[in-house]
């Protein structure tokens, strides 16, 4: 099937359009309606008519004109009106290929905000009117307006919020004139009738807006209609959502007395009779819940009433005990400072020694010089020189010493705790080897001829007083397969431990085999690349662990020297368990004895 070809009217109105001086152009629009009659309705032929306006903006134009002043146009208002409906024929069962987004997002509720532009205007022009001609037509135009978004809203469903917090909207619903405020009541309940959920999607604000302007309606006016259509409108509201029901209770606490006295007997009852009903229940609901508040309250009164009155009666012994601590603490604060004065004062005694003691070492140093004689201060100089020198290095001999004794103490223990698993293992491994050596099965003992032939007897009379009974073949066979499959058993199972047990003696083997490595392993000044490549691990847990060790120890070599002064002068009692345990982990992974 060919592709239907472009309209010959839509071009030419096109190029007319882009032609035309502004006036002219909402003239020319309504030719558009002409080529929509044209084709039946739900048809392709439609369908295609409607994509080559909105391709060619024609439908862009109709909403960019619906701002115009139509006072010096062509047919006036009545114009604008038709343009319009024109705009809601096109969008309506329009079905655009090309950009969905931007027709959807943007062009239909621009089109939404110029149609509610256009309604503002004919509004104030009908109320303004003075002659009964002019209000009807304008109130007819006002009317075409509104049923064209009413049509658009039917059909995209998605412009219902956008409608209802429309800034018009809410403009134009708040008026004093019966027939335009009734039609915008009449469209309010058309979108609800359209989307029962547009109301839950509407800004809190804008909601409240909305129903201030019907409640206040229904307050002010005593005319039928408004009174009708804001009923009719408010039910709705309460039918679409519960929320909105507690809304109207709480919000308008006399809403339902103004009802039923204001409203009663003026022909919709039924409609006025749903609303109070739903009203009072839910009314109901919250005075039963408004009663189990006000008891909660009571019980919540009397129970911190008790606890007040208890608190009251146990006060002048928690005041006793705030004492009590307060002082406490306050004689605690006073030992700490008498402690720090003290601290202080043996401080300065001590510098004041150190002081004293050096000017009386200066003044021996300066009397001793001018005793000896000056030929013999260059000697007497080496000589101090010389026991200094002594001195510093006895002290660095003696802390050389300590730390290697520390450093000794640290492989001793290790080597003990290796000799004791070591001792361990062996005991354990003996008793095994025992155990295999033990036959469960001992040799009986030998019998005597008189009691081989009395066990022989009982045998023989055991055997008359209990006669085997018959066993079948089938049972026999039943019998023997049950045995060998029992049999079967035992071996794989034997089978089975013994493998278990090789592979716990090869582990042990190996286990004793790297302790013997690492007893033997050289120095460090001593080792080489081949040693090295002895004590390589090749599991992936202990070269990552020793990894980090070799790290960390990189990492401490780095520190500055009053960082590792309080480690040198570690002692046996020191030391932690945990420390213990980590070098020996590190020596294990290492490889070499440190």
């Amino acid at each position: 099937m060919e592709p239907l070809q472009v309209d010959s009217r839509i071009l030419s109105l096109a190029a007319q359009v882009t032609e035309s001086p502004d006036q002219d152009v909402p003239v020319l629009l309504l030719k558009i309606k002409d080529v929509l009659t044209s084709a039946p309705p739900g048809s392709n032929e439609a369908q295609k008519i409607k994509q080559d306006l909105h391709y060619y903006d024609l439908i862009q134009y109709c909403i960019l004109v619906l701002k115009q002043d139509y006072t010096r146009v062509l047919g006036g208002w009545v114009t604008a009106a038709q343009i319009a409906e024109i705009l809601s024929l096109c969008c309506v069962g329009l079905e655009v290929k090309e950009e969905p987004e931007e027709f959807y997002s943007k062009l239909l509720p621009s089109a939404v905000d110029n149609l509610f532009f256009l309604g503002r205007r004919l509004q104030v022009r009908c109320i303004r009117a003075i002659k009964d001609e002019d209000r009807r037509e304008f109130l007819h135009c006002f009317r075409t307006v509104m049923d064209a978004i009413c049509w658009l809203c039917g059909e995209h469903i998605q412009l219902a919020d956008k409608v209802l917090q429309n800034v018009h909207f809410l403009q134009l619903l708040t008026t004093d004139d019966v027939e335009t405020s009734t039609r915008m009541m009449s469209v309010f309940q058309n979108i609800l009738r359209i989307n029962k959920d547009v109301l839950l999607q509407v800004a809190e604000k804008t909601l409240h807006c909305i129903l201030d302007e019907l409640v206040y309606k229904l307050s002010s006016t005593i005319n039928p209609v408004v009174g009708s259509t804001a009923i009719k409108l408010l039910l709705s509201v309460a039918e679409s959502d519960p929320k909105l029901v507690t809304t109207l209770t709480t919000r308008y606490k006399g809403l339902e007395t103004l009802l039923s006295k204001q409203w009663a007997g003026k022909g919709f009852d039924r409609t006025l009779n749903q609303l109070l009903d739903l009203l009072c229940l839910e009314n109901d609901k919250a005075d039963k819940t408004q009663r189990l508040h006000q008891a909660a309250c009571l019980i919540q009164a009397a129970w911190r009433g008790f606890q007040t009155r208890k608190r009251l009666k146990q006060l002048p012994k928690a005041v006793t005990t705030l004492q009590k601590n307060f002082r406490a603490k306050r004689e605690q604060e006073m030992k700490h400072l008498r402690k720090l004065k003290e601290e202080e004062s043996l401080h300065q005694q001590l510098k004041l020694q150190r002081q004293r003691a050096m000017r009386i070492f200066h003044e021996r140093q300066l009397t001793l010089l001018e005793i000896v004689h000056p030929g013999q201060i260059d000697k007497h100089m080496h000589e101090m020189e010389d026991k200094s020198a002594l001195t510093i290095q006895r002290h660095w001999r003696a802390f050389r010493a300590r730390r290697h004794f520390l450093q000794q103490k640290q492989s001793l223990k290790q080597h003990k705790a290796a000799f004791i698993i070591q001792k361990a293992v062996l005991k354990f491994l003996e008793k095994r080897r025992k155990r295999k050596t033990y036959s469960l099965c001992k040799p009986p003992k030998a019998l005597s001829d008189e009691q081989r032939l009395l066990l022989d007897k009982k045998v023989k009379d055991y055997i008359k007083l209990h006669p085997a009974s018959e066993m079948s073949e089938e049972m026999s066979r039943e019998l023997h397969q049950q045995a060998q499959k029992k049999l079967g058993q035992y071996l794989m199972k034997r089978s089975m431990d013994q493998k278990a047990q090789q592979h716990r003696e090869a582990l042990l083997a190996q286990v004793h085999a790297y302790v013997d490595q690492l007893m033997s392993a050289p120095s460090l000044a001593d080792v080489t690349m081949k040693d090295l490549d002895l004590y390589v691990s090749r599991s992936v847990p202990v070269i990552a662990r020793a990894k980090q060790c070799h790290y960390t120890m990189l990492k401490r070599t780095q520190w500055p020297w009053w960082k590792k002064i309080g480690e040198e002068f570690l002692d046996e009692e020191g030391v932690s368990e945990d420390l213990l345990c980590a070098e020996v982990g590190t020596l294990f992974i290492g490889g070499s004895k440190s």
